[in-house]
């Protein structure tokens, strides 16, 4: 049997030493670190992400055990004190411009989405991650609570969350949604939670286009009516103008379709600044929105996002941006092998065989036996 390295030494080979050497040189906080290095740091943090760890003490127990590995990990052994100081005092910008480069790989290889149109699509939402003030009291979010808040513009190339910021609790979704720095020509769809009308016109200015929902208190103007096909679920396809006394804020005109889901019964009314795509079409748009809700759901069932190794604001969000890696990881590894599995069977997969000495091809592929000669014990099962 030719020789393999383990598991996750093949996955770490996603990320260039080099590469990593150098960001970490230019994320770094006070003196030379001497016990443990930001990248013992990134592996030890992947691992506990991908092996499903849940404290220090287990993480660092897990890697003991498989001591005679680390070393073609370029990791030495982790301590629980080393890596607790590190995960407060380092940056952990570093992580996060670590994500940016692995997103720029993963784009590479990304699968188009599924509509006919060739703009880039993104659907744009908001999770709430809730934390025990009491545990994390930098993270006062409401009299109390405490939580922060993930927020992520989904790109449907890939199912890839091409913009990702970490916010407190208190900030608005909306906050996020106009830092967001969009391509002209693309598509965002959205919830009601980021309706601003001002923020409307300054997407259309850019030429982007957005979809989503119409607020029940929305006073408008119908200036045009077209003909739709009631049998796809279709109910309007109105052309407004926003008339009540915020809504004057939206310059433009908007167009405006009805919509009942045959599955449901239920009546939706979407918005867009888009005329040019057929009207079942928006409708598909915002049904795929939901997109990102299956992401939030995958990444804190399989990710550790929910329970963290460190109470500091640092070592949070290193841990959330750790995270993040992770997941372009996997994602670059289905792109690349071509793989049927979903990303739920790849990251169970590699659960069970971190740090198995075996092909990672194969383990996400695995052969059918070879046809032979029955063996010895096969013989004596057909006598």
């Amino acid at each position: 049997m030719a020789h393999s390295s383990t598991v996750l030494a093949q996955m770490l080979k996603l990320v260039p030493r080099h590469e990593f050497d150098s960001l970490a040189a230019v994320h770094h906080s006070g003196r030379k670190l001497r016990k443990m290095s930001r990248w013992s740091q990134f592996v030890a943090m992947a691992s506990a992400q991908l092996a499903g760890r849940t404290s220090l003490r287990d993480l660092v127990h897990n890697l003991e055990a498989q001591l005679t590995k680390l070393y073609h990990l370029g990791l030495g052994r982790v301590t629980r004190s080393s890596l607790a100081r590190v995960n407060e005092n380092q940056p952990h910008e570093l992580f996060e411009a670590l994500f940016h480069k692995l997103l720029a790989r993963c784009q590479t290889l990304a699968p188009g989405h599924n509509f006919r149109f060739k703009n880039k699509l993104y659907s744009l939402d908001a999770t709430t991650i809730d934390l025990c003030l009491a545990v994390f009291p930098w993270s006062h979010s409401q009299q109390s609570k405490g939580a922060i808040k993930l927020h992520v513009g989904l790109d449907h190339a890939g199912m890839l969350p091409e913009f990702v910021a970490i916010t407190d609790g208190k900030t608005h979704d909306i906050t996020a949604g106009r830092a967001l720095q969009l391509a002209k020509g693309s598509m965002v769809v959205f919830d009601k939670a980021y309706i601003d009308y001002q923020w409307f016109n300054s997407l259309n200015e850019r030429g982007i286009s957005f979809v989503t929902r119409q607020k029940r208190n929305a006073r408008y103007e119908v200036i045009e009516r077209r003909v739709v096909d009631k049998k796809q679920g279709l109910t309007s396809d109105q052309t407004i103008q926003m008339n009540g006394s915020k809504s004057t804020r939206c310059t433009i005109p908007l167009r405006r379709i009805g919509y009942r889901d045959p599955e449901t019964g239920k009546h939706f009314v979407f918005l867009t600044n888009n005329f040019r795509l057929a009207a079942g079409t928006i409708a598909d748009i915002y049904k795929a929105r939901w997109q990102v809700e299956l992401f939030f759901k995958w990444i804190k069932q399989n990710l550790k996002i929910k329970a963290f190794l460190g109470t500091s604001k640092n070592a949070v969000m290193t841990q959330i941006w750790v995270a993040m890696c992770v997941y372009l990881m996997l994602a670059y590894i289905k792109f690349l092998s071509k793989s049927a599995l979903s990303l739920q069977q790849i990251i169970r997969l590699l659960q069970l065989n971190l740090f198995e000495r075996r092909p990672l091809q194969e383990l996400l592929e695995p052969r059918p036996p070879s046809e032979g000669p029955p063996t010895p014990q096969q013989s004596l099962m057909l006598a």
